[in-house]
């Protein structure tokens, strides 16, 4: 649920809606979400001083219910 809503954002927010990928890793300290894109859009994802990204962790971590996820901008 978590990957789909974070999904739905990133793609409100980019250019290139079909390169948008939520990859999602189960770690023992909580789960990884990790936001994949067009190279062009990163910065948009990140936002200026990252703001963007911080507004994206803030979002999920509320949809979250005390589970610890981590949101990742992913640089392939």
């Amino acid at each position: 649920m978590l990957a789909a809503a974070l999904e739905h954002l990133v793609k409100g927010i980019v250019d290139a809606e079909d390169e948008v990928r939520i990859d999602e890793v189960s770690t023992g300290r909580g789960d990884v979400l990790e936001i994949h894109v067009a190279e062009a859009d990163r910065g948009r994802v990140i936002g200026r001083g990252g703001r963007t990204a911080k507004a994206l962790r803030t979002l999920v971590s509320a949809l979250a219910d005390d589970r610890r996820v981590r949101v990742d901008v992913a640089d392939d």
